[in-house]
């Protein structure tokens, strides 16, 4: 579905070096600390911004090779992009419907019902939570083959973030369709990604399946005398500590077969990132 090579883009104090796939049928989700490179790989992704170098293929095409059918293939929604305040849902309907050959004015404005936003309502009067629900269900509404959503549960309360992600599985059932995702709410992510890729300082440092992730992965907390016995073959990352050091493994099992005495945690995304993400 998405296709990145060796993908460039250089700013003043930063640079973008990334390559990724995401299937199609798959939910990808993309961690790393803010300013790690999220929007940009995004922005790239949708044409946004200009690249240096590499490849970028949507639907097996370079992304200049796109038609305007294939873009309206294409549903996204930005961490700051949104819609004019002062106008309704009702004053959208007609651009949405200029914009998409497949856009169902029905369907939408159904859809906005089942998620409590009144057509007939500004845009200004929206909560945070109810203006995300409308970005989501415009990136929907056009029956696209592909998401692209960066950070869409931002700042928003447990209920909303709920809904939104209820939105997005009945979307993914559909085997043809994929989602690009990122969000600072692990658990949003363990819960609905098929797998994971994070990016530091612009480059990928890490991919895995979301399962083998939460399944196989552990973070050891071990005394500096535990960890001077410690078989290190399958250490990924180690940060001292005040009480010794916490290592992480990508074998959890094994640890915990040969070394009984020592405390290991189950892996998580919050986890990897402050583990992959810190200088040792």
């Amino acid at each position: 579905m998405v296709k990145l090579n060796n993908v460039v883009k250089q700013y003043d104090n930063f640079r973008l070096e990334c390559s990724m796939e995401i299937p199609t049928g798959q939910v990808t989700g993309l961690i790393g600390r803010n300013g790690a490179g999220k929007s940009t790989a995004f922005k790239a992704i949708l044409g946004l911004i200009h690249t240096d170098g590499g490849t970028i293929e949507i639907f097996g095409k370079d992304i200049a090779q796109l038609t305007q059918a294939d873009k309206e293939q294409i549903g996204a929604v930005l961490s700051d992009s949104g819609f004019c305040s002062y106008l309704t849902i009702r004053d959208f309907l007609p651009v949405l419907d200029t914009m998409y050959k497949d856009f169902s004015r029905e369907k939408f404005a159904a859809d906005c019902e089942r998620m409590g936003l009144s057509i007939k309502k500004k845009i200004k009067e929206f909560s945070t939570g109810m203006k995300r629900k409308l970005q989501i269900l415009a990136a929907l509404s056009h029956n696209a083959r592909l998401l692209i959503l960066d950070e869409p549960t931002a700042g928003l309360d447990v209920v909303a973030r709920d809904e939104i992600l209820g939105l997005l599985r009945e979307y993914a059932e559909n085997g043809d369709r994929s989602i690009v995702i990122s969000s600072h709410i692990s658990s949003d992510l363990e819960g609905i990604c098929d797998d994971v890729y994070m990016i530091d300082n612009g480059k990928i440092v890490l991919h895995e399946d979301t399962d083998v992730l939460l399944n196989e992965y552990g973070l050891l907390k071990v005394t500096k005398e535990q960890f001077d016995k410690l078989d290190r073959t399958y250490l990924l990352k180690t940060r001292e500590e005040r009480f010794g050091y916490s290592c992480l493994t990508k074998q959890r099992q094994f640890y915990q077969d040969n070394y009984p005495s020592v405390v290991i945690e189950r892996g998580s995304i919050d986890e990897v990132i402050t583990m992959m993400t810190h200088d040792s």
